[in-house]
């Protein structure tokens, strides 16, 4: 488990179809080593290092050769989830909740996270039927499932305007990083769990 001074974690999930590798430092300069196999998904995960301030290093093997991308893409997103759930640790002196507006020329996403211990993800992007490079645009919705239901979060994400899929989509994961931020950002008032329950850990 990490603790509030120590928010890094290193998680690997291995089966019949995937192998996926993360280490994740949540309070960290914005990098990002990333290979998943799939450019736009990368693309996507270097977003949310950049603007989340996170550090990040995924390495991704699959069957997406054989199957198409939705073992690879799930995998990554369950392993990361997982990870993140234990870089924040049982949360003491956090946020806890963040929200972000971003645009990105013509498309505008907007992102509610609570890292309540509750999974739950209500997501729409209006990228179901679309393509984003080597990507079909919903295996980008069941990544942010997979992973905000490993990463015990409740995520609200919806795409408030856009035409270009590939801005759609790196909207969101911006807005998901700047939400991400603020909610594990220290809160310089509280040096307990945020919540009446003193747990969020489900």
């Amino acid at each position: 488990m990490a603790t509030v001074d120590n928010r890094t974690a290193t998680f690997e999930r291995q089966t019949a179809e995937t192998r996926v590798k993360v280490v994740i430092a949540l309070d960290g300069t914005g990098i990002a080593a990333v290979d998943t196999g799939s450019g736009v998904l990368d693309h996507l995960l270097a977003q949310l290092c950049r603007h989340g301030l996170i550090d990040l290093a995924i390495t991704a093997s699959g069957d997406h050769l054989l199957t198409g991308w939705h073992h690879t893409v799930e995998d990554t997103g369950i392993t990361l989830g997982r990870a993140f759930r234990e870089a924040v640790g049982d949360g003491t002196g956090i946020h806890r909740m963040g929200w972000a507006l971003v645009p990105l020329d013509e498309a505008l996403a907007q992102v509610s996270l609570d890292i309540s211990g509750r999974s739950y993800a209500a997501l729409d992007l209006g990228l179901s039927g679309t393509s984003i490079g080597d990507l079909p645009g919903d295996m980008v919705r069941h990544f942010l499932y997979s992973f905000a239901v490993e990463a015990k979060v409740t995520l609200h994400i919806k795409v408030l305007s856009g035409v270009n899929s590939h801005h759609m989509a790196e909207a969101s994961f911006k807005a998901l990083a700047k939400a991400i931020r603020q909610a594990t950002a220290r809160d310089d008032r509280s040096s307990s769990v945020p919540s009446t329950k003193g747990t969020i850990s489900g």
